[in-house]
Parts: structure tokens; sequence; C-alpha cells
């Protein structure tokens, strides 16, 4: 039978110690229970101080404590989550799928910094949601998914809900710990049995389940999910030297950690750590996808940086992608919003990787050629993460003889125009193919967040002849849509309001809602970066765009060009005619932005390439050739006769010394 709480004697002081003492009894067995997985008392006894502890708080509020675990279970139910910008970018990481490519990671590496040593430490990789949790003098403030990295979804009130977090920690300093949301196994089970029950939709993994919980608008449906959360790093700087010292500051602040984690001398020891793992996947209580390997040492971390949006010190050592068997029952193609064709096999419906999938990507005429792959095959499909399922063999020992080989078209099979081959994949040559536009617009909407205009609205408003282009999108008027069939006041009004709310759109953004061919979000972000304005990028030349980090020729090509199209200019216009706000970068200047740098010989501190990399990341043109358009020439130890040529053009010339002072090292 459960314990009947009582009331202790009435008297201010006496109640209001009471809570105190409530509260911290009840803290202290959560966290033995959800952290420590010592549960101390019995649920009867648990349940029993807590219904003692509401009915104090009920009947004297004005005692009730900031930290009281009453506060975890509750509240009005959101209309929409509200968008956080993180303080600092949540990155993701580089996958490797065999210990050859963990290999190659440290051959990489070791070209960086050749002359440091460092070891390793070896963690888990939940197959979960990230969520970042910020702590302000103690308290639990913003807890925020990762989003696209800058900007991600409060979900305080849910994370709230959460058991194994702590509400409140012993720390003073600003602390932002980060980790993953998992849903265990148990708990996913018991969830789609249920949702099984009412006739719902069942959650394919624990991951999609975490998620899908996590992101409910109600906190009630969140408590009910038993979700758990593992604290794997602290991005604030609490002067820590090593991942080890971060994972006993964690442990030591309240919050749960694996116990799955080990600090190894070199990668033999990682690759031992990663066998290990994989033998003890299928009996651990939550899904995990593989290893997570780190540079330890933080300040080595620090200094490899980041290249794309993954840190170079850590890499996912994951475990082989799921294969599975097939037929493929069609191939058909897929017209992109770039007019590129894709081929497309659609399957015979089969699990693999946790969820069902019904097709997969065949990239291009040459894979299928060296495949193979005809219809009515047999195949076998890959599926690694969340990308679509790769078709990687085919089991030419089941063919009947009905197999057909599959041929790319000649014509756009949606506007019937000629297409052409560039490289390994062909594209519609015609500029006004109705799917190539609408797919840019359904990725234009998608960049600024107007949720509520979605493929099929866009198709009906371009068939209707509301709109020709995105600009349109920005003068439309209720009046416009609500004429239309199926089309009320109501749902007119919050389309119009929705995209006016969403004119306001960062720089990075705005470039990459462009579609430009080979710019995706990282490669508008070092845009952005580097110029800091639209009218910057327009007029950036090709070369300019080229000297930037991470961005090759291809790329800068591309940007260039579409920048120079006058129907493109047209379009950024009108954009900002219709009131599109576009908020500009600060840019970060050097005494080497915008200058032309020439490195000739070896310098001491760095080699070729970090002297590269640090003239393009001080905003500066690193440049092979000296010519009269040079600005420095950098000359190091034995250096060759573009030393001679630079003294004979009036080059001012620098030492490695002057170098660095410039580089502000």
């Amino acid at each position: 039978m459960p314990v009947k709480a009582t009331h202790p004697p009435a008297g201010g002081q006496k109640i209001q110690e009471r809570i105190k003492k409530l509260t911290d009894q009840i803290n202290d067995l959560r966290y033995r229970y959800h952290v420590l997985d010592d549960p101390s008392v019995t649920d009867q006894i648990y349940d029993s101080l807590t219904q003692e502890l509401v009915g104090l708080e009920k009947d004297y509020p004005q005692f009730k404590l900031k930290n009281s675990p009453t506060n975890r279970v509750g509240g009005v139910a959101l209309d929409k989550f509200e968008k956080v910008t993180h303080q600092r970018r949540m990155l993701s990481l580089s996958d490797a799928f065999s210990f050859e490519e963990v290999q190659a990671w440290e051959d990489r590496l070791r070209k960086i910094l050749p002359d440091e040593r460092w070891d390793y430490f070896v963690e888990l990789k939940f197959d979960g949601l990230a969520i970042s949790l910020r702590y302000e003098k103690g308290e639990l403030g913003i807890a925020a998914t990762r989003g696209d990295g800058f900007v991600g979804e409060n979900v305080t009130n849910n994370i709230r809900t959460i058991q194994s977090i702590p509400l409140e920690i012993d720390e003073r300093k600003e602390v932002e710990v980060r980790g993953e949301i998992v849903m265990p196994k148990e708990a996913w089970k018991k969830l789609n049995k249920q949702q099984e029950k009412e006739g719902k939709v069942l959650y394919a993994n624990t991951r999609n389940a975490a998620a899908g919980s996590l992101r409910q608008l109600d906190p009630k449906i969140t408590a009910s999910r038993n979700l758990q959360y593992y604290a794997y790093d602290i991005v604030t700087d609490h002067g820590l030297k090593t991942h080890a010292e971060i994972h006993k500051k964690i442990k030591d602040l309240g919050f749960r950690i694996s116990e799955y984690q080990k600090t190894v001398k070199n990668l033999e020891g990682v690759h031992e750590f990663y066998k290990q793992i994989e033998k003890a996947r299928e009996k651990l209580p939550f899904g995990i996808d593989g290893v997570v390997v780190s540079v330890n040492q933080i300040d080595l971390y620090k200094r490899f940086g980041v290249v794309g949006k993954a840190p170079r010190g850590i890499v996912a050592f994951k475990f082989a992608p799921e294969q599975v068997t097939t037929v493929v029952e069609n191939i058909n193609i897929n017209v992109g919003r770039t007019g590129k064709l894709t081929p497309v096999a659609f399957l015979r419906p089969v699990f693999v990787g946790g969820t069902t999938v019904s097709r997969a990507t065949l990239h291009n005429e040459d894979e299928i050629r060296r495949l193979d792959v005809r219809i009515g095959d047999t195949v076998v499909i890959q599926r690694a993460g969340d990308v679509i399922p790769d078709v990687v063999e085919v089991l030419p020992k089941l063919r009947t003889g009905k197999e057909k080989k599959f041929n790319m078209p000649k014509y756009c099979p949606v506007c019937k125009e000629l297409v052409t081959r560039r490289g390994v994949d062909y594209f519609c040559t015609n500029d006004d193919c109705p799917t190539k536009n609408v797919r840019a617009m359904e990725h234009f909407v998608s960049a600024f967040d107007i949720y509520t205009v979605g493929p099929k609205i866009l198709k009906r408003f371009k068939d209707e002849g509301l709109i020709s282009d995105v600009v349109d999108l920005f003068h439309l008027k209720k009046e416009d849509i609500q004429s239309l069939e199926r089309f009320g006041e109501k749902s007119a009004e919050n389309i119009v309001n929705s995209i006016q709310d969403h004119k306001k759109i960062t720089l990075p953004k705005f470039i990459y809602s462009l579609g430009i061919p080979h710019v995706g979000e990282e490669t508008a972000f070092d845009l952005a970066s580097r110029f800091g304005s639209i009218k910057a990028v327009m007029d950036a030349s090709k070369e300019e765009i080229n000297s930037i980090p991470n961005i090759g020729e291809v790329v800068a090509e591309s940007a260039y060009s579409w920048f120079n199209k006058s129907a493109n200019k047209d379009l950024v216009s009108g954009l900002i005619d219709a009131g599109v706000r576009i908020e500009n970068v600060k840019i970060k200047t050097t005494a080497l932005t915008g200058k032309s740098i020439v490195v000739t010989g070896s310098l001491d501190t760095m080699s070729r390439e970090e002297a590269k990399e640090a003239v393009r990341e001080a905003g500066g043109d690193w440049v092979s050739s000296v010519s009269k358009n040079t600005d420095f020439i950098v000359v190091g130890d034995s250096p060759g006769s573009k030393a001679d040529k630079a003294e004979n053009l009036g080059i001012k010339i620098l030492n490695e010394k002057e170098f660095l002072k410039l580089l502000g090292r």
C-alpha cells in the first residue's frame, strides 16, 4: 500500500523548512534514480514525498523553491516553438565507416601538426537528438535543438520534464552543456504498442521516437515518454585541458554520462574500443550508431580548427550500414531545382536501417552502367544514417531474362525540351521548365522558413497564375488567395501574414535561398563572412570568391556566373524592392584583407598549407605568381626567383616575423 502523506504542524517557519527538506530529498532521489541508476527508495515512497510537497506548495505558494521538482511537469501547451540563436555554433561530425578511413583522418591531422603528439578520447555515438542546455548562475535558462547549427528551437519547457536533466547546478559561472536526448529501447517498444492500439503511426526507431517526443507542443506528453539525456560536452571555457576532464566536470555537475568512455594512446586503442562496443551494441538499453573519437587535448583540438560544418579534431567512427536485398520495379527520372536529371530506382518496399524504403538513388548514367542495374533486377541496397539509400550491387544470377536496360532520356520528362550532358550529369536546358521553377521556389520558401507555403500550395499558385517567381510571393494579398477554391479567408490571411513575417533573413540564408548550383549552406556562410553584404557578394570577382577557404574553382565559377546574369540580378533587386530585409554580416578586417600575397621559400613557424589558410582567414588573396598586382611577398628560407622579380617590381617584401605580425600572431 502507498504510504499516506501527512502534513507538518501549522506554522510558517516549520512549513518553509519542511518544503525545503522535501525539495532537497526528492531532488537527491531523482539524481540517484535517473542519473546514477541507483534508486535508494521505492517508487511508493518517492510518490508519497512528492504528493506531500505538491500539497504544501499549493497551500503555501510563497514558500515554493525555484528548484522544486514539481516544476518539471505541466505548463501550458505551446502553439509553436520559438527560434533560438546559439551563442556558439552547434557543429556536426565527419563520418568514417572503416578503420582505414579513421587512419586517413589521423594522417590528415599529422600533416597539419606534424610535431605534436596527442592521445584520443573515445565514447559512444548516441542515436538521438542533440540538445544544448544553457545555465546562468546555476539555473537552467534555455534548452535548444541543433537546428541548422546557428539557429535551433527553444524546447526548454519540454526539457524540464526530463528527470535526468538538473534544473539547478552548483556552478555560478555561465555553463553551456551539450548532449543527446535518447529514448530507451524498452520505452520505444511500449510507446509503439500504445500508438498501434490508438491507430497512430509507429515510430521507426528510437531516434525518431525521441525527436518526435521532444517536439510535442504539450510538455505533459513529453513528460510521459521516459526520455533520457546523456551529456558529452561543455562548450563554455572552464579551463579544462582534455575531453576526459570535461566528462568528469559534467558528472560532477550532476549530469548523466555514459559509462562507455575511455582515453586511449593511439588508433589501435580506438579500434579495440570500437570492436568491444560493436559486440555490446544490441545489449545496450539505448540506440547507438558508432563511437566518437576526439583528440583528447583541448588546445590541439582547437588548433585543428573546423572544415565545413565539422571540427577536424573529431570523427564519428560509424558501424557498417545495413544492407538488404530487394527488386527494382522501375527507374524514373527526378528533375531537380537546378534542372539536373537524377535516375531513381523504385523498389519493392523493404525494411532497412530502421525504416521502410521504396526507392534508392542511382546518381547518374555512369553509375547505372557501372552496376549494370536493370528494371526487374534483384539488388543490394544500403542505407547509412538519414540519406536516401544507395544501390550498391546487382545479383545477376537471379535474372530471368525479362529485365530491361535503362537509358537516360534525350528530352526532359517534364517540359520535353532537350537535355544536355555536363560532366557525369544531365540537365534540362529550358530555363522555364515548370518542375525546375517550382523546385527552386520550394527551396526558397524552405530557406526563408515560410512553412505555410508548401509544395502543393506553390504549384497551385503557379497554375492559377498568382505567381511566376518568388518575388510575386511577397506581393500576394489575402483577396488574391481566398478567391481560390478550398482557400477560405482565414487560411488566406494566415498565408499572407506568414510570408510578410518572414521578410527578414540573414545574409547566409538569403544566399542559400537563391539556389545557386554548388552553393550550399556552408558555402553561403563562407561568402557572407567574406563579403558582408549581398551587394559586395554580387560585385565580387571570380578570383576573390575563389580565394575563400573551402571554395574551389568550380564553386567560384558557379557563384560568379549566377550573380552576373541579368535575370538573377533582377531577381535579387525585386526581392529587396518587395521588402525583403537582409541582415548584413560584420567582416573581420586585418592588415591583409583584400591584399594579394605571395609566399616564397620555407617558413619556420608554419607549413605552406598553413600559411595559405592563415592568409585566407585574414581576408587576403593567396596567389602563386608575382605580378604588378601583388601587394606583399613573404620571403622565407631559400627563396626562389620570385623574390628577385618582386624586388624589381617594387613590391613590399616581408620577412616571416613581419608576416606573423600582420596576421596578428
